[in-house]
Formats: structure tokens, C-alpha cells, sequence
């Protein structure tokens, strides 16, 4: 990637509706709950307006009230229905009106927990009130809503459910000076692993593993990371972040999302415990 290209990068892309991947699946339809964390910006946004285009009704859960209200104006321009409540993950209140007032307009079937944010430090570093912010968000949060989620999909007319849970390739290998996050996203493939566990196949869970993906929380992240490493900005775009990708472009959300699509559809029934890894070759080639 070259270092023009960076100022444009700052840009979250656009959604159309040809870059949607769109299924034919008996239970995407609008009486069916998709709840959908971190829905103001990223991925979340991606995967609710995605969902929304399959015709299930999402419930979108942020912080940022602001960019969530976008997201369900994006997702009901699609020809989608979404509602957007307000959420602070890391309070158990938040997450249990969420549940709540979901399941009174319809039935909880899937779960995208996708909502997370970073912070560069090594392990000696670390402040210790981000850690506890960051495990409560991005592992805490997933496992509560998954707990009082799945009784709604045992009691659904078919029994069946799906939760996704927004791993990375930090689920699968370690780099320097991100431990907290590597513990979460490394948390979530056993989270899911445990769920499918006890689902009998038919509440399954599953994890996605991508590389960098061109949302806030990984573009925010070049000038901390240049900071860390003593190298410039546009060094860490080239050589940390798509050094080790064959795939010299970050993904982008909607191509995330229509991952989130694909594993909660009937198709991917055998994704049971599985991991969905696209990450353009930074684990698995050398």
C-alpha cells in the first residue's frame, strides 16, 4: 500500500447493494431478531445494513447513538428493517433491556458480536483500567448476550440459532504490543467452540478471523502503532499490517459482513464450532 493512498483509508467505505451477498434461506425473514454490537461504524454497520438486506429485523446496540441512527438509515434505504437502541455493553442493565425489548418484536435467532476497540502497549505497560474495559466489552459482553440469548433460539419454532463472534487473525497468532486483545479475540474462539459444544447442532457458533479491515478502530491505530515501533506511519501500513498479507489491500466491511451472512445462513449448517479465517494468507502462508 502505498503512501498516497493513506489519506483516503481514513474514509470508511460506502455500502451498495450489488456488493451484498444475498441467500435464499427460510429463516431470514422479518420475523426473525438479528442483534448486531458495535452497529455505528465498521464492520457492524456492514453486517447490520447486510442482514437487513436479507430481510431479517435487526437490532442494532451501540454506545454511539449518533452513528447507530445512521446505520438504521442505511440498512431501511436498503429496503431493510432495523430498530437501534442505545448500549453500553459493559453494563449488564444495557445488555438485558437489549435482549428484552428484542424479543418483543420478534424472534432472537442470530447474534453478531462484533463491537471492540484497541489499545497499543506492552504487557509491562498496559493500564490495567483498559484491560478490564476491554475483557467486559469484547469477552464478558459476548458471553452475557450469548447466555441470555440462546433460551430465546431453544424456544423458536425450530430450535435453531447462531451466534458470530468477530475474531481476527489475533485469534490465531500474537503481535507485539497488543495482549489484551489478542486474549479477547482468542477468548471468543473458545466461547464459540464452547456454545456449539452444547448446542447439538442446532444453536451453532462460530468465529471470524480477517487480517486489518479498513473501519476506525484499525485506521485510528497506525499513528500509536508507528509511536510504539519508532517507524513512520505509512511503514506501518506497508510492513505491520499488510506485511505478512499475499493480499496487499485491507478488506473491506461489507466483505466481512457478507461472511456474517454466509455463517448464519442454513449453507454453512456444518460451521459448528469452526472459524472462518480470511485474512489474505497472513497465518497460513509464509
Amino acid at each position: 500500500m502505498e503512501p498516497t493512498s493513506r489519506p483516503s483509508d481514513t474514509k470508511e467505505p460506502t455500502i451498495s447493494k450489488e456488493e451484498i451477498l444475498v441467500l435464499q434461506d427460510k429463516n431470514f425473514n422479518r420475523d426473525n431478531i438479528c442483534l448486531v454490537t458495535g452497529s455505528g461504524t465498521g464492520i457492524g454497520r456492514a453486517t447490520a445494513v447486510a442482514a437487513a438486506a436479507n430481510n431479517l429485523m435487526i437490532v442494532g446496540l451501540d454506545i454511539n447513538e449518533e452513528e447507530g441512527r445512521r446505520t438504521q438509515k442505511m440498512a431501511r434505504e436498503m429496503g431493510g428493517q432495523m430498530i437501534f437502541i442505545k448500549c453500553d455493553l459493559t453494563r449488564d442493565e444495557d445488555i438485558e433491556n437489549a435482549v428484552s425489548e428484542a424479543a418483543k418484536i420478534g424472534t432472537v435467532k442470530y447474534v453478531a458480536n462484533i463491537a471492540g476497540i484497541q489499545h497499543i502497549d506492552a504487557v509491562d505497560k498496559f493500564p490495567m483500567d483498559k484491560y478490564d474495559q476491554m475483557q467486559s466489552l469484547m469477552l464478558r459482553a459476548p458471553f452475557y448476550l450469548s447466555k441470555l440469548c440462546i433460551p430465546h433460539m431453544k424456544k423458536s419454532s425450530d430450535g435453531i440459532g447462531v451466534i458470530g463472534n468477530m475474531a481476527s487473525v489475533h485469534a490465531h497468532i500474537c503481535t507485539k504490543n497488543k495482549p489484551v486483545y489478542n486474549i479477547t479475540k482468542f477468548g471468543l474462539r473458545a466461547l464459540s467452540q464452547s456454545i456449539s459444544a452444547e448446542g447439538e447442532g442446532r444453536i451453532r457458533s462460530f468465529t471470524l478471523s480477517t487480517g486489518f479491515v479498513k473501519t476506525p478502530l484499525a485506521l485510528n491505530q497506525i499513528d500509536d502503532q508507528a509511536k510504539q515501533r519508532g517507524i513512520t506511519p505509512e511503514e506501518v501500513v506497508r510492513d505491520v499490517m499488510m506485511g505478512a498479507s499475499r493480499i496487499k489491500e485491507m478488506m473491506s466491511p461489507i466483505e466481512v459482513a457478507n461472511l456474517f451472512i454466509f455463517g448464519f445462513s442454513s449453507f454453512a449448517k456444518y460451521l459448528v464450532g469452526g472459524d472462518l479465517l480470511f485474512d489474505g494468507g497472513m497465518v497460513l502462508t509464509y
